[in-house]
């Protein structure tokens, strides 16, 4: 037998909720912000990839557990791993004003908080 080389469902919710810190009203209000729009790798339409994320986990941590489907917990997954590898990415100094804190707003999560 092999070991899994997946997180199952349940630990991808939990770590999904560790690593997203934002409200999904706070992040609703951010990925207002010109700050929000000004960072992040484009996909050609105009919006960086990781603000159209933000949008989707507004979504994810507005339903039920239950509602979740596996294309959600996909993404669910896709969030943990990148706030995880941009964590490790922290500049020295204050962070406060920075694009790696703005951009890693824009995947739910605030290292300031």
């Amino acid at each position: 037998m092999t070991a899994k080389s997946y997180t199952s469902r349940e630990d991808t919710i939990r770590e999904f909720g560790d690593a997203v810190n934002m409200t999904p009203g706070s992040l609703k209000k951010w990925l207002d912000t010109d700050d929000s729009k000004s960072v992040g790798q484009s996909d050609g339409d105009g919006e960086s990839v990781g603000h159209a994320s933000g949008r989707r986990i507004v979504e994810l941590l507005e339903k039920k557990k239950a509602d979740l489907t596996d294309d959600d917990v996909a993404h669910m997954r896709k969030v943990v791993g990148y706030v995880h590898r941009h964590l490790k990415q922290q500049p020295s100094g204050d962070v406060t004003d920075t694009r790696w804190r703005y951009s890693l707003m824009n995947w739910g999560h605030d290292p300031k908080k």
